[in-house]
């Protein structure tokens, strides 16, 4: 496999997972980045841009983006916890004091940091949005405002996979009065220099790869993925809130349209480099490359601490979450116990990892059945850890 890129002495494992994954476990076009304390010291990429050829077959270079499905959950997350640290946003406020229509169908106590946390009780919308329905932020606000809780919020946690764009989106512009989307451009991804977006500009579509489904065989050594019977038979059943909770836009976009792309939906829409992901990520534990850091010390030790843990109502398994953030556990492993970050569906990956400096991205233009433990983005993770220990 003929893979771009470099990487610095001592993470030679690195770049030998990345290849091993189009030789052996069936990735297309994907990319891989890690800075360590602020310094980029992985940066990988190769294969084709296209998944599946329709447009050629062009090979994946320095700067190809691709989307991220609810990896982009872990930038929305952070443009709440930056207007909280800027006094803006109190985190433990009821949402209804900066968005009065919330309070609607028993949701008057609901605390903005349930909204984090995926403990708001609202996974689902008793009448789905179309996509162009989900792509107006007045019409998602209005429907999530509307929604009667399916838990009292705050007892319980289920993981909010399409209606955590409107709630933290309208949160974000409620109080900035700019779209979610805008106020990460100008506040996150312009100050540190990354590139991603929630809302694709059009003269940036030619940078972004074609996605689909792939299939690709199970790793030899890895977590194994057989999903339980309990959480089979949720992803089966219509009625079930794991259906209906990734069914809340249908039917479901197709994420190669360029007015998908161009959408703002914090959930699940994000555009990003490997590069962007993980310099974001390492934004927010420390200074990139000398120059901005997002988030203080204080501010991420409350983003990754325990908010929710145990039987998620949605995924059914065992999951833990911070503010915004999943944290590291069996249906979700991440690089260490320190680590917090969020995957994508399917492939994509970012996180930060504070003890030991480390920030990850991993894009990719082939999704598979995985929710929360892509096999790719795994054995990128054991090859970091590995560079990491022996560095030590």
């Amino acid at each position: 496999m003929d893979v771009s890129g470099a990487v610095t002495e001592g993470f030679e494992p690195v770049r030998e997972a990345f290849v091993r994954n189009f030789e052996v476990l069936g990735d297309r076009g994907a990319a891989v980045t890690v800075y360590r304390d602020g310094h980029k010291v992985v940066d990988l990429w190769g294969g084709t841009r296209d998944v599946d050829g329709v447009d050629g077959d062009a090979p994946w270079e320095r700067g190809t983006a691709q989307i991220v499905r609810s990896a982009t959950k872990g930038v929305a997350a952070a443009a709440l916890l930056l207007l909280h640290q800027r006094g803006e946003l109190d985190l433990d406020a009821p949402v209804g004091t900066y968005w009065p229509q919330y309070k609607a169908a028993g949701k008057e106590r609901t605390l903005v940091r349930d909204l984090l946390a995926h403990r708001a009780g609202v996974p689902v919308l008793d009448r789905p949005l179309t996509p162009a329905e989900a792509a107006d932020p007045d019409l998602g606000a209005a429907a999530v405002a509307a929604q009667a809780p399916v838990w009292e919020p705050g007892t319980d946690h289920g993981y909010h996979a399409q209606t955590y764009s409107w709630l933290t989106g309208e949160l974000v512009r409620r109080v900035t009065g700019r779209t979610v989307g805008a106020y990460v451009a100008d506040e996150i991804a312009g100050p540190v220099g990354a590139d991603l977006w929630l809302g694709l500009p059009p003269e940036l579509h030619a940078r972004v790869g074609r996605v689909g489904q792939v299939e690709g065989p199970a790793p030899a050594g890895a977590l194994r993925t057989r999903p339980k019977p309990a959480v089979t038979a949720a992803y089966a059943d219509p009625g079930s809130l794991t259906r209906r909770a990734f069914a809340a836009i249908t039917p479901l976009p197709d994420e190669n349209d360029p007015a998908y792309r161009s959408a703002v939906l914090p959930a699940s829409n994000g555009i990003a480099t490997a590069d962007g992901l993980a310099r974001f990520y390492a934004s927010l534990i420390g200074e990139v490359d000398g120059g901005v850091r997002l988030l203080r010390p204080e501010t991420v030790e409350r983003a990754r601490g325990e908010r929710s843990s145990g039987p998620d109502r949605v995924l059914v398994v065992n999951t833990r979450f911070g503010l915004g953030y999943m944290l590291h556990g069996a249906a979700s492993p991440l690089l260490s116990p320190t680590s917090f970050g969020h995957p994508g569906r399917g492939g994509a990956l970012g996180l930060a990892d504070p003890a030991s400096g480390i920030a990850f991205g991993y894009v990719t233009n082939g999704f598979r059945t995985s929710v929360t433990a892509d096999p790719r983005a795994q054995a990128l993770l054991r090859a970091v850890r590995t560079a990491v220990a022996a560095g030590r």
